[in-house]
């Protein structure tokens, strides 16, 4: 459907192209975006402190996030001119509008874990032939499940 059906409109980078509505969900609703907006929604954060908050991502990861999400407009960089320098980053007003949708989506995750967890549990011992796990079936494509072990 065009975004044209569906009354969107275009937001325009800076190569008068068009950021598709996928391409902004794409950015903003990644594991590191998400994690990185809720932290610089509450104030200004340094590097090392989001580094040490987020739980497994790297720092190449880390300072790609952030700059991606600096060229959105999501975040702003402020470096202070200390030796060493100090830099800081803090969400911008787009950004904490997000935020609340963030803080919804991540209290419906929380609450809900433990039954899709559960759901996963009951799904895979039903389509398990014989107590074999799914996850050591190959995919099949053309059912889009598990398929037998050949």
């Amino acid at each position: 459907m065009s975004q044209s059906h569906i009354g969107v409109s275009p937001q325009v980078n800076g190569h008068g192209e068009a950021c598709s509505v996928r391409e902004v969900l794409d950015r903003v609703a990644s594991k590191w975006s998400v994690q990185i907006i809720v932290s610089t929604a509450k104030g200004p954060v340094r590097f090392t402190e989001l580094e040490r908050s987020i739980e497994g991502i790297s720092r190449r990861m880390l300072t790609l996030t952030l700059r991606n999400l600096e060229r959105d407009g999501l975040i702003t960089r402020t470096v202070y001119p200390t030796v060493p320098p100090r830099v800081e980053y803090t969400a911008t007003d787009m950004a904490r509008e997000l935020y609340e949708s963030l803080v919804a989506l991540t209290s419906w995750a929380e609450r809900h874990r433990a039954t899709i967890a559960a759901a996963r549990e009951a799904y895979d011992a039903q389509h398990a032939p014989d107590g074999e796990a799914c996850a050591s079936r190959p995919f099949d494509p053309a059912h889009g499940t598990a398929g037998a072990m050949s």
